[in-house]
């Protein structure tokens, strides 16, 4: 069973994007990686010799990155307001 389902994806994208439909804005990509990060981090706690979920993470880690950096050139504000919304610390 998927631990992200559509109506949690939808709700995502509702909640940092505006609406259901903006799949492609970047505050609801960086939601959605956020919580996949989560989800596979809980999975290695537990499964600490899982290497090939390991190096997903870190790929997923990595865009996120890439994202914030982006949203960060782009839109102080909104990276700001973001990241304190998340709990992310850059």
């Amino acid at each position: 069973m998927p631990y992200l389902t559509k109506e949690k994806v939808s709700d995502i994208f509702t909640q940092y994007g505006g609406t259901a439909a903006n799949t492609g804005s970047i505050e609801g990509q960086i939601a959605l990686l956020t919580e996949r990060i989560n989800g596979i981090s809980a999975h290695l706690k537990k499964n600490k010799h899982d290497f090939s979920t390991q190096r997903g993470l870190m790929k997923m880690v990595g865009q996120r990155k890439r994202l914030l950096t982006y949203l960060s050139k782009h839109n102080l504000q909104g990276y700001r307001a973001l990241i304190e919304k998340l709990g992310i610390r850059k």
